[in-house]
């Protein structure tokens, strides 16, 4: 399988999409790496992954 490579644009995506669903300030891993943890509901799981999902798209269609 080909290695695919991430867009320039999708870190940025990829941590709105963090603080806007997740209600996540960061995705950096701060302090010891074992007490860096969050709470999440399934609902909100889905809907990062479906926003991911959509950006991956719309990124896929703009590179066309």
């Amino acid at each position: 399988m080909a290695m695919v490579e991430l867009a320039m644009a999708a870190p940025a995506a990829i941590a709105d999409i963090a603080r806007r669903v997740l209600n996540l300030e960061t995705l950096d891993c701060r302090g010891r790496a074992q007490l860096v943890y969050h709470e999440l509901f399934v609902g909100q799981l889905r809907e990062a992954l479906e926003a991911a999902y959509l950006a991956g798209m719309v990124d896929h269609y703009r590179r066309e």
